[in-house]
């Protein structure tokens, strides 16, 4: 597949090679720029974001997880 050079880039690889479908590749790719706010301080983070973020968008992450350890042939999470 290649080697990413930023986490984004790493779901542009999925993506390419049909690991992710591209609107999930989308959500995460938000969720990196999150991640980068967030660590390392770039802005201040609003708590009405984060809230938002962890009633609605948590579904991607586990949908992530299980896209991936489908094409590992891994058993489900629980």
């Amino acid at each position: 597949m290649g080697e990413p050079r930023t986490n984004r880039q790493l779901f542009e690889l999925l993506v390419r090679n049909h690991w992710l479908p591209e609107e999930l590749a989308a959500s995460l790719h938000g969720m990196v720029g999150f991640r980068n706010i967030a660590v390392h301080g770039y802005e201040i983070v609003d708590p009405e974001v984060v809230e938002g973020i962890v009633l609605h968008d948590l579904d991607d992450l586990l949908t992530f997880v299980h896209e991936i350890r489908a094409r590992l042939g891994a058993a489900p999470a629980r």
